[in-house]
């Protein structure tokens, strides 16, 4: 019974790490070209320069 609910917990775990794993990834890509306002990444050049 009690894997049956840990099971769950774990996973929405694993999830939340890995979304702010992927948003930290995010905004250490985004300070090289351009500026993070708001949780969005702005960026100067345009993108076919």
């Amino acid at each position: 019974m009690f894997g049956l609910l840990r099971l769950p917990i774990l996973l929405m775990i694993a999830f939340i790490v890995g979304v702010f794993f992927e948003r930290s990834n995010q905004r250490e890509a985004c300070e090289a070209r351009g500026l993070w306002q708001d949780g969005l990444c702005v960026t100067v050049d345009g993108p076919n320069e």
